[in-house]
C-alpha cells in the first residue's frame, strides 16, 4: 500500500508561512508526571506569544484523548501509538508556520526521540516540568493517584508504570521552586531567539 502513496509538493512552504507570520514555527514539547504543571503553564506561555501576535496551537493529553486517540488504552505500546500520532499532527502544524505547544506526560525516552525524528530535530523543543511524585500526588488535580493507590486505575505513570526523564531536556522547569508565571516567562526568554526568522 505504502509504494502507492505518493506525496503531492505544494507551493507555499513553511518558510513561506513563517515569513508571512514574521515568526518561526516549532514545537514545544512539554513532559512529566501528571499533575506536574504541564499544561497549566504550556497555557500560560501561549497566553504570552498570543499577545505578542505569535500565531501558535496547543496539544493537551485528555483532549487529544477524547478525540483522534480515543481507541487507545494506556498499556506501553498505545502510549507509544499515541505519542507518535500527536508527533505527526505537530509535524503538520508546524509546516501551517504554528509553534505548537504539547502538553503530554510521555513517559518514555524513546517515544519523545522519536517525536524528534518525526518533526525534525530543529523544530523539537522539550520542556521538563520536574516535579516530584510526592508533590504530584499531593496535588492531584484529577484524582487519578488516588484512585491508582486504591487500584481501580492501571498502569498510572509513577505509580505501576515507569517515567523516564528527559537527560538533556532544552529546559527544566522545577514547579517546586518557581511560580507558573516565572517557568512561563523563563521559556519565553530562552525561545525568544529561535522565533526570529532566520535563526537556525
Amino acid at each position: 500500500m505504502q509504494k502507492n502513496i505518493i506525496p503531492h509538493h505544494y507551493q507555499i512552504t513553511k518558510k513561506d508561512r513563517n515569513t508571512l507570520n514574521h515568526h518561526n514555527s516549532f514545537l514545544l514539547w512539554f513532559t512529566g508526571l501528571s499533575g506536574s504543571g504541564k499544561s497549566t503553564i504550556a497555557n500560560v506561555v501561549e497566553q504570552k506569544l498570543f499577545e505578542r501576535k505569535i500565531k501558535t496551537y496547543s496539544l493537551d493529553g485528555d483532549n487529544i484523548r477524547k478525540g483522534i486517540n480515543q481507541d487507545l488504552t494506556f498499556q506501553p505500546e498505545d502510549r507509544t501509538e499515541n505519542i507518535r500520532r500527536i508527533a505527526e499532527i505537530a509535524r503538520l502544524m508546524i509546516d501551517a508556520g504554528l509553534v505548537t505547544l504539547a502538553a503530554f506526560v510521555s513517559p518514555y525516552r524513546k517515544d519523545r526521540e522519536n517525536i524528534k525524528n518525526i518533526v525534525g530535530e530543529a523544530n523539537f523543543i522539550e520542556i521538563y516540568v520536574n516535579t516530584s511524585l510526592e508533590e504530584c500526588e499531593k496535588r492531584d488535580v484529577k484524582g487519578l493517584y488516588k484512585k491508582a493507590r486504591a487500584g481501580e486505575i492501571k498502569n498510572m505513570t509513577g505509580i505501576d508504570a515507569p517515567y523516564e526523564p528527559p537527560l538533556h531536556p532544552f529546559i527544566e522547569i522545577k514547579t517546586e521552586e518557581m511560580s507558573v508565571e516565572e517557568a512561563a516567562s523563563l521559556i519565553i526568554e530562552k525561545i525568544n531567539a529561535k522565533l526570529k526568522l532566520g535563526y537556525e
